[in-house]
Parts: structure tokens; sequence; C-alpha cells
């Protein structure tokens, strides 16, 4: 797997999709929800390994469109104001989302799947349970800790990208963010 730098100054290269195999499946809210495939598998063996040590997960937010980004950071302007929009939300076409290998997971807490960024931010020991297991299965948490200036994007720790198996664990066992470990800012 080639890695694909997709950030605020490395947008999604023009006809990417051309050659990326998405999976319909359902996110948490019970909506449609798409993943590219090798992605997908990945996750669903994330989730049935998380689940055996009694931690539940499923994601709410995946692949999107460029439509999509648009209409998220117009809802996040209304509700949390611009500067909070531009801080938290890649502008359409820098999204990784537009991959199809990037999730937001919910975690289940108290029987609640939370997908709020707010109350995400909450659950720190179950983070720290998902984010140890991540390489295992391709998996880098994206927006780590202390990257921000890095990443041009705060601490998430729901945010995941499938890399494959390899890449992920020289990324985790580096402690670098994407963008370090890959040269570019």
């Amino acid at each position: 797997m080639i890695p694909l730098l997709v950030n605020k100054t490395h947008p999604l290269p023009e006809n990417y999709l051309d050659g990326v195999e998405l999976v319909e499946t359902e996110n948490c809210c019970g909506k449609k929800a798409f993943v590219e495939k090798e992605t997908f598998a990945a996750y669903r063996a994330l989730k049935d390994a998380l689940e055996k040590e009694g931690v539940g997960i499923w994601f709410g937010s995946n692949f999107r469109t460029i439509k999509q980004q648009i209409e998220i950071m117009k809802v996040l302007a209304e509700k949390y104001g611009e500067e909070y929009a531009r801080k938290t939300a890649a502008p359409p076409g820098t999204s990784e989302h537009h991959t199809g290998m990037a999730l937001d997971l919910a975690p289940l807490v108290d029987g609640e799947w939370i997908t709020e960024n707010m109350a995400l931010m909450r659950p720190v020991e179950l983070w720290e349970k998902v984010h140890r297991r991540l390489p295992e299965f391709g998996f880098i948490l994206r927006y780590p800790k202390g990257k921000e200036e890095i990443t041009g994007y705060g601490y998430e720790p729901w945010h995941i990208r499938y890399v494959g198996k390899e890449l992920a664990q020289k990324v985790y066992d580096s402690g670098l963010c994407l963008e370090e470990y890959l040269g570019e800012q």
C-alpha cells in the first residue's frame, strides 16, 4: 500500500476514487455508510478484537463526498462558529474521509454510541485501549496529542486512518504523526 497523505496542504488527487472499491454498510446511527474495502475488513477485525476486551466501538463518520464535507463545515460553523469549523474540519477536497480509509470511531459508553466531539474527549481509558490495538490492524491515530501544529488539527482520539499493518506499526513505534513520518508538512 502506497502511503497517501491528505491534509489541508495535500488535497486528494483528482480521479483518486476511480480505483477505490467502497463497501456499503451502516454506521452507528443506522445511516448508510461507505468504507474502502480493505479498510472495512481491517476495521471489522479491530472491532471484534476490542469487543473481546469489553470495548465497544463502531464508527460514526466514514467516506464523505466533497458535497457532504461542505455541509459539515456549514453545520459546524452554525453550531460552534467559523473559527471552530476551520480548526476542526477539513476544507472540502482535503479531508481524509474523501479517501474511504478514515473513520471517526464512536465508542459505546453506558449503552450509548458517543458521536459528539466534546463527549468523545471524555473516555480517556477507553481510547488508550483502542489506540494500543490500532497498528495491529493497520490503523494509526491520525491526529495525536502534541502534534497539532504539524497536522493542523487538534487532538482527536476518535479519528483513525488505515495505512496497512507495516506502516501503521512503524508510525506507532516512531511516535511521529503521519506528516512527520512521511517527511511532509
